[in-house]
C-alpha cells in the first residue's frame, strides 16, 4: 500500500512541475498583425482604385449606354430590356441563364457556348461568382444585362485557376432566360 502512495505521490508531483513550468508563448511582436492588416488595407484600396478607373473609362467610352452602379459596387446596363415584366427572380427560385465573360478590353475570356446553359438556385448555392449571383437578382425574363465586375465581384484573388487571373475585373454579359419558382419543379429520374 505504501508503494501505491509513493507511486501515485510522485506522479502528481511530476504533473504539478510539468504544468508549473509552461506559460503562454507571446508573440514576436504584437505590432506586426496591424502594420500587416493596414498595409494589405491599403494594397486593396489601391487595387479597388485602379479596377474602378478602369471600369469608368469603359463607361465614358460609351455615353449613348446608361451604366447604373449598384450598391454591391459593380455596374451594369440593359442590352435588352422587358419592361413588361415586374418579377425578378427571389431565393428559392430556379434561374435560367446564359452568359459570356470577357476581360475590361473586350477580349473574350469564355464563350457562352463554352459556359453552356445554367441553372442556378437563386441564393442557395454558390457555383457562380458573387456579382452574379446579386445580379440575377435585378433581371426579369428574356433580359440581356452587360455587368462590369470589379475582381472581388468576380473571382477575387484567387481567379479561377484556368483563364481568370488574380484580381482581374470582368465584363459579364447575361441572358435570362426563365426562371421558375422551385417547388414547381419536377424530377426526371
Amino acid at each position: 500500500m505504501k508503494k501505491t502512495h509513493i507511486t501515485l505521490l510522485l506522479m502528481l508531483s511530476v504533473f504539478a512541475v510539468c504544468c508549473s513550468q509552461q506559460q503562454a508563448r507571446r508573440p514576436v511582436s504584437q505590432s506586426q498583425g496591424t502594420v500587416f492588416m493596414k498595409e494589405s488595407a491599403e494594397r486593396n484600396k489601391k487595387l479597388i482604385a485602379g479596377e474602378e478607373g478602369k471600369i469608368d473609362s469603359i463607361i465614358k467610352s460609351e455615353p449613348d449606354r446608361k451604366y447604373i452602379g449598384s450598391k454591391k459596387g459593380y455596374w451594369y446596363t440593359y442590352v435588352k430590356q422587358n419592361t413588361a415584366d415586374t418579377i425578378t427572380p427571389k431565393k428559392g427560385d430556379i434561374a435560367y441563364f446564359n452568359y459570356e465573360l470577357t476581360d475590361l478590353d473586350g477580349n473574350v475570356i469564355y464563350t457562352q457556348l463554352e459556359l453552356r446553359p445554367q441553372e442556378y438556385h437563386v441564393d442557395k448555392e454558390q457555383k457562380i461568382m458573387m456579382g452574379l449571383r446579386h445580379g440575377i437578382k435585378l433581371m426579369h425574363r428574356n433580359e440581356t444585362v452587360r455587368f462590369l465586375f470589379p475582381s472581388h465581384m468576380a473571382y477575387g484573388y484567387h481567379g479561377d485557376n484556368r483563364r481568370i487571373g488574380h484580381n482581374q475585373p470582368v465584363i459579364c454579359t447575361v441572358t435570362l432566360t426563365d426562371f421558375k419558382p422551385e417547388q414547381n419543379q419536377t424530377t426526371t429520374e
